[in-house]
């Protein structure tokens, strides 16, 4: 018995030894090649992801900036166009004021006109109306300062 358990010792160590040197080294090498690779496969993912935290925060920022140009663009566009509006209506409004002054000249000016022509024609039909009732026919320079008179006195109110 002490030889067969000597020659099974024996060759267990041997078998031992040739899968420790051969498999074991071929597995272990297996291992580490797969650790390597995940290694950089982990390193590989985070660099894509650092990118991507670094592209996200860049496209923030675009979109912020834009977002704050947009806003300020708006604004000087309604700055401008309030501008705009407001010089317009100010233009529109010297413009009907000098249509209403234009106008109200015309208007005195209609109104002298046609009270003089009132007045010649109260001057006629009062000196008709006298030479009928008396038979002769009046002075037109006296019969035209008294109207002129009573016209300035009542017309006066109205001017």
């Amino acid at each position: 018995w002490a030889s067969q358990i000597f020659w099974l010792i024996l060759i267990y160590f041997s078998q031992y030894i040739n899968m420790w040197k051969l498999i074991l080294r071929k597995i272990n090498d297996r291992i580490e090649n797969r650790k390597s690779r995940i290694r950089n496969n982990l390193n590989e993912n985070q660099k894509l992801k650092e990118n991507a935290e670094k592209k996200l925060r860049e496209y923030n920022k675009i979109n912020e900036d834009t977002k704050k140009e947009a806003k300020r663009i708006l604004e000087d566009s309604k700055k401008n166009l309030e501008n705009g509006i407001k010089s317009k209506k100010q233009k529109f409004n010297e413009e009907i004021e000098k249509e209403l002054l234009s106008v109200e000249k015309e208007i005195k000016n209609l109104k002298k006109s046609s009270i003089s022509s009132i007045n010649k024609i109260a001057v006629e039909v009062s000196s008709e109306m006298i030479k009928q009732l008396v038979g002769t026919s009046v002075n037109t320079s006296n019969v035209s300062a008294i109207i002129e008179d009573i016209s300035k006195k009542k017309v006066e109110k109205y001017l």
